[in-house]
């Protein structure tokens, strides 16, 4: 029997093919280890608070922002119950797939809400993106149904801003809004974060800090399906302030009932302090949209609307005062005695000035006119004469002595200055002088000139009470949740004018007679309650040189601007009214009834309301 024999050398071919596999299965081993550090040692805590995440979440618990009141302690700003849609992409296997169940069972566009998807792709893991805030009942029951059909999707509960005087306090108190990317930014130390509102507009914006609250939270464990199996922790969340306001929400509502279906303003000042009583500008908007959520469909008619209803008329509208500012000029020539009381100069409807002439509103004249003649007929040529006499620039320093042309400092945002011009600023605007022909035009509220009603509503009561302007403000006081004052407020003085001790009475008692002497152009806003006085005012809007034409011929966009300024009572006066009426026409026919209605509606509401007999009295009373 032959032995057997074993080759000792393993063929090339195999020994090639087993080095190749040793190197393979090496190389797959250093890569596994090399995956292993990397997810436990570099990307470990990523993973960790992503683990955590997908069992246990942070839910925020917004504060309950804090109600407003009007001076007599009516609600006007509430917070109520609502509901809020939300989706985490994250717990849901398939996001997309979700949405689009959602938008069936909703029946909303499921492109919308794919959109929103795309929109918060860089958002935090696990961070809840709004679907929908303040959702009716029919999507509350359709979510609540078909919550296992749609993994992520969950409802939170949220206080809800209720504007309850809908439009007609819009652009005073203001709205809420879900805060943006530049605001969160600036706000994120403040705590705020995505999908939280913030005061956009108004009061609401001006007041947020203290209006807000303390936002708290809970620690939740969640399911498979991101719903709440439990709290683990809890911080209690601390309601907003109370704010009290100097509005009445009763004239407010009057006020804007007064400019329904009319594009303008109405300010009602308190003469004694600048506290304000009411603010309207119209048209306006429903606050309440931006509470629910401003769909983009809505936000784009807001802003392509030709009436422009976000526009506050009564902070942000610059118009030219027209023949209130009549007023400024009486002033300026009795305190730098140009005339006296007596002066009388000659109107025969027209005045010729260089190349021009300017014309009277009453086309046969008035003829001989002294200062309270001039100011109850409202007669431009006297004006126009008193005017060139004074000089542009010292109508400019009374002007603004009495607060126009520059921002009254009211709370509340993008409030506009108005212009009064002046040889300087005509030579720093146009590097050209001051024209002895522009005077007469500036001399009654035309021109260059331009004011706001705030402003007008400001002067009218700087001139009621003796000659102090004050600041005009709205918050009277703020106060915990248990009443506790946090802050309070009031009147502030800006400055008083040192006038001649006849100076405002005969201004005065000429105001009253505007209205209640039967001769004046303010004979529309006579009451039987109260003694007015006031100054109508029409205010151009297109240059008509030439022929004489009715406002009413005229397109509706070039007619005149309507204006009344008027305080009451006559004597002792308390309430300071500003009315304007954009392309209104005459000021004593259209805005002297809404003056009325305003100013009537304020001594209703008091206690003890002038005696009509007195008022007539009263009107017997005149400077000589």
């Amino acid at each position: 029997m032959l032995p057997i024999t074993f080759r000792k050398e393993v063929a090339p071919e195999f020994r090639r093919r087993t080095n190749l596999l040793m190197t393979v299965v090496s190389i797959a081993f250093l890569l596994l280890i090399g995956r292993l550090f990397f997810l436990q040692i570099i990307q470990g805590e990523r993973f960790t608070y992503l683990a955590e995440n997908n069992r246990i979440r942070l839910k925020k618990i917004p504060g309950t922002r804090g109600m407003v009141f009007d001076r007599k302690g009516q609600l006007l700003i509430d917070s109520r119950p609502s509901f809020d849609l939300l989706f985490v992409p994250e717990d849901a296997k398939e996001p997309e797939t979700t949405l689009r169940r959602l938008a069936g069972f909703l029946g909303r566009d499921e492109r919308e809400l794919l959109g929103l998807l795309e929109e918060n792709k860089g958002r935090p893991p696990f961070e809840e993106m709004v679907l929908g805030r303040d959702i009716d009942w029919r999507t509350l029951v359709a979510v609540e149904t078909h919550q296992l059909d749609l993994p992520g999707v969950t409802l939170r509960i949220r206080p809800r801003r209720s504007y309850l005087l809908n439009s007609m306090g819009a652009h005073l108190l203001g709205y809420l809004g879900e805060i943006g990317p530049k605001q969160l930014k600036a706000q994120k130390e403040k705590g705020y974060g995505m999908g939280d509102e913030i005061g956009q507009f108004g009061l609401e914006r001006r007041w947020e800090e203290l209006l807000r609250g303390r936002t708290g939270g809970q620690q939740v464990e969640v399911d498979a399906l991101g719903r709440r199996v439990r709290v683990l922790h809890e911080v209690e969340d601390v309601p907003g302030h109370s704010v009290f306001l100097t509005l009445d929400r009763d004239l407010q509502e009057t006020a804007y009932e007064a400019l329904q279906g009319k594009q303008g303003a109405i300010v009602a000042l308190e003469v004694n302090s600048g506290a304000i009583l009411a603010l309207v500008s119209t048209p306006a908007f429903d606050p309440n949209i931006f509470a629910r959520g401003v769909t983009g469909e809505e936000w784009r008619a807001l802003g392509q609307d030709r009436m422009h209803p976000l526009n506050n008329r009564a902070i942000q509208g610059q118009y030219p005062p027209g023949s209130t500012f009549k007023i400024v000029l009486a002033i300026a020539a009795l305190e730098e005695k140009v005339i006296d009381p007596d002066t009388q100069l000659q109107c025969h409807g027209s005045m010729a000035f260089g190349n021009r002439v300017f014309r009277d509103w009453k086309k046969q004249g008035h003829g001989a006119v002294d200062l309270h003649k001039g100011i109850v007929q409202s007669c431009d040529v006297y004006f126009y004469q008193l005017g060139q006499r004074i000089g542009i620039d010292r109508i400019a320093k009374y002007a603004r002595a009495l607060g126009l042309g520059e921002k009254t400092g009211i709370a509340l945002d993008d409030e506009k200055p108005g212009l009064i011009p002046d040889t300087e600023w005509k030579m720093r605007r146009f590097g050209q002088p001051w024209f002895p022909g522009e005077t007469p035009s500036a001399s009654i509220g035309q021109g260059y000139i331009t004011v706001t009603p705030l402003q007008m509503a400001n002067l009218m009561a700087t001139v009621a009470n003796g000659g102090t302007l004050y600041r005009p403000w709205f918050v009277r006081r703020v106060e915990s949740l248990d009443g506790t004052l946090i802050r309070e407020y009031g009147p502030e003085k800006i400055h008083s004018l040192e006038l001649k001790e006849n100076t405002l009475k005969h201004v005065r008692g000429a105001l009253a007679d505007v209205v209640n002497s039967g001769s004046g152009t303010g004979g529309r806003a006579k009451s039987t309650l109260v003694e007015i006085a006031g100054k109508t005012g029409t205010a151009q809007v297109a240059e008509m040189r030439g022929a004489y034409v009715k406002s009413e011929q005229l397109s509706y966009l070039i007619r005149d601007h309507a204006w009344f300024v008027a305080y009451a009572p006559a004597e002792n006066p308390v309430i300071a009214v500003a009315i304007l009426v954009e392309h209104g026409g005459h000021g004593g026919s259209a805005a002297g009834p809404l003056a009325k209605k305003v100013i009537e509606k304020y001594f209703s509401l008091q206690n003890n309301p002038p005696d009509s007999r007195q008022a007539g009295r009263q009107g017997a009373i005149r400077a000589n």
